[in-house]
């Protein structure tokens, strides 16, 4: 675990926030913070990105193909050693993706629940043995544990081959307040204009982000842009060619044998 600035990380982004001794409303942030916070962060993140854009287009096409679990438990086996109990963990995945319908929200509610059971959070360098590690969700199931961006990488997979669009989804990087840390969510917008509702490793229920004045929302992403969280709302800035960890994490994706083909 990484402190930064008198609070601690275990999504390993350094940011800063300046204390000004005053409430900062959840989602609603001031420039006063952004100022000091965004840029610094900004700089550190896109020093930190590389070239995904083409492969993520392509791995997040292959969502509408068919996944072939047979195929990927194998070469899960081939790559990473037998499957112990984590082979259960990922029928029960498939089962939930295969049969799973209702509304968005119940799906919402579905896999929120599903993941936040299935796994057990542990931090990256006890786990994977590295100060900052994106698991696969079949890694994740395997171990059956991961930390908090494992928790919503996995939603955001699960949630996109279920059929919620891309543009509903971003994986949302937070300072949550309460344990004074670093913390990544997944957050669903109903429409561009929504308030997004939140879904988090912490708790099974799932809240607007009116509700979660525990959350202070910095940054996030999806399979298609890089957004910044400020006074004049969501900003985009940039696109996943530039996410470094997103490319390494959709590499090992396709190598576990998730398909691949371009619809963008």
């Amino acid at each position: 675990m990484h402190v930064y600035n008198g609070w601690h990380s275990d999504c390993k982004v350094p940011l800063f926030f300046p204390a000004t001794g005053r409430t900062i409303a959840p989602f609603d942030c001031s420039e006063q913070v952004f100022a000091v916070a965004i840029p610094w962060m900004l700089g550190v993140a896109l020093r930190r990105l590389g070239c995904a854009a083409l492969l993520g287009c392509l791995l997040l096409g292959g969502l509408r193909a068919d996944w072939d679990f047979s195929q990927i438990s194998q070469r899960a086996q081939t790559l990473y050693g037998p499957l112990g109990p984590g082979r259960a963990r990922i029928d029960a995945w498939q089962n939930l993706l295969a049969t799973q319908q209702g509304s968005e929200l119940e799906r919402l509610q579905v896999v929120n629940r599903f993941f936040n059971q299935q796994l057990r959070y542990v931090e990256d360098i006890d786990l994977w043995h590295e100060v900052d590690y994106w698991a696969t969700p079949i890694q994740s199931l395997i171990k059956g544990a991961g930390d908090c961006e494992d928790y919503a990488i996995a939603k955001y997979f699960s949630l996109r081959r279920m059929g919620i669009a891309s543009d509903k989804l971003r994986i949302t990087y937070v300072k949550a307040l309460r344990q004074n840390r670093a913390h990544m969510v997944l957050t669903y917008y109903a429409n561009p204009q929504a308030q997004p509702l939140v879904l988090d490793s912490l708790m099974d229920a799932i809240k607007p982000a009116s509700q979660r004045s525990d959350l202070l929302p910095v940054y996030s992403f999806n399979g298609e842009g890089l957004w910044l969280t400020g006074a004049a709302g969501n900003k985009k800035v940039g696109d996943t060619k530039r996410l470094s960890r997103w490319q390494d994490l959709l590499k090992k994706m396709q190598a576990e044998g998730f398909p691949a083909e371009p619809v963008y």
